[in-house]
């Protein structure tokens, strides 16, 4: 199983009124059902998650509640942007290794409750060491450094931030992402009462509709105060809510249990690189996991990349001379947003549900993390 929830608007949205208990909590109440399997005989539950300081006490108390049973332990991790990939990891690592035979990994973020407020101050030596100073400057600081040292036009971002806002635009209103999202039951606050009542969430409300270049060019600059100031709230990803989970196993177990396989997870890689161009890891971060498994990028079918900034976005498609019509084919993060928890495995479920509309066989997903880092990890198709 490879799902999600549908996207929310960070403060606007469908989730504004959610506490991030409350949408965690839905979000696995409306997932349990999707496994096919006797809950018992989930073994480890690891969750990813940036943002919030009390993610353990949720994480537990959220599983509870859902109807996961005692002896499911859980845990959080938190590699920034990479959280939901490294907790699928994780999972599918212990199984490897013999220490569990099923495994459930989410990712979530609930960007409305919990902003991201950016790094905390530090001590006077780390911020004597440039490169660790690096690290902690604002993410906008770092997409501007992408787009200047590399010479990536404003035309160019606003150009595949359209792309990206068509692709999820016809997707959406083609009911392909279906698919992937499983319905969330939440609670609703009318803004003229204060009324609460119930709503079902199905649709993300994040994608930008009919959005032109012409439109995106017209975009005042994001951060005016840090040249070429090319990043905008058009060519940017968008805070957003969600959540998403990806059911692990052994084969040997699924078959026991007569379960379709969606694939495989083969390797995941993670690197490091400046922080000052935190955007470019995926160039690196693809490579080291397709040597890893002893596959060309001409192998794969299908990538999903997260589109932190667009000035990363053409800087990875342009190094790696990637054909943009196998990459995000269904929008990315410009337009879906990238609630920073969630994204590593919502982009598993939206590619593997993809692969399997086009019967492909090899996925890659990947993005670039925040402090100077990069993951990526390759998935292949069961026929």
């Amino acid at each position: 199983m490879a799902v999600r929830s549908a996207l929310g608007r960070q403060g606007k949205g469908q989730f504004k009124d959610t506490k991030p208990d409350e949408l965690l909590t839905a979000f696995l109440k409306s997932t349990i059902p999707k496994l096919n399997i006797d809950p018992a005989l989930i073994e480890d539950v690891t969750v990813g998650n940036v943002l919030l300081a009390d993610a353990g006490y949720i994480a537990r108390a959220a599983a509870l509640t859902a109807g996961l049973p005692h002896t499911a332990p859980t845990q959080v991790v938190n590699r920034f942007c990479s959280s939901g990939l490294m907790a699928l990891s994780i999972i599918a690592n212990r199984i490897r290794t013999g220490e569990i035979n099923v495994g459930l990994a989410v990712g979530f973020e609930d960007m409305s409750a919990t902003p991201d407020n950016g790094a905390p101050k530090m001590d006077e030596e780390i911020m004597a060491n440039q490169t660790a100073n690096d690290s902690t400057m604002p993410m906008g600081w770092t997409s501007e450094n992408v787009a200047g040292d590399f010479h990536i036009t404003r035309e160019e971002m606003d150009q595949f931030a359209t792309m990206s806002q068509t692709r999820a635009s016809n997707a959406h209103k083609s009911g392909l992402f279906e698919a992937e999202i499983v319905p969330v039951e939440i609670k609703s606050k009318d803004p003229a009462t204060g009324a609460v009542s119930r709503i079902t969430v199905s649709k993300d409300d994040v994608i930008r509709h009919n959005t032109e270049v012409n439109t995106l060019l017209k975009i005042r600059s994001a951060f005016p105060q840090w040249p070429p100031s090319q990043t905008t709230g058009g060519n940017a990803s968008q805070n957003s809510d969600g959540a998403a989970a990806v059911l692990l196993m052994k084969r040997s177990r699924a078959k026991e249990l007569g379960l379709k396989i969606l694939g495989k997870h083969v390797a995941t890689s993670v690197v490091g690189v400046p922080p000052r161009i935190m955007g470019i890891a995926p160039a690196y971060a693809i490579p080291a996991v397709l040597k890893l498994v002893g596959i060309h990028q001409d192998d794969v079918d299908l990538f999903e990349i997260n589109e932190a900034f667009a000035s990363m976005y053409v800087y990875v498609v342009k190094t790696l001379g990637l054909d943009v019509n196998k990459v995000n084919v269904n929008g990315g993060a410009i337009a879906l947003g990238h609630p920073l928890g969630c994204t590593g495995a919502r982009q598993v479920a939206t590619g593997l549900a993809e692969l399997e509309r086009r019967k492909g066989k090899v996925l890659v997903t990947s993005m670039c993390v925040g402090t100077g880092m990069g993951a990526a990890a390759v998935f292949v198709r069961d026929p």
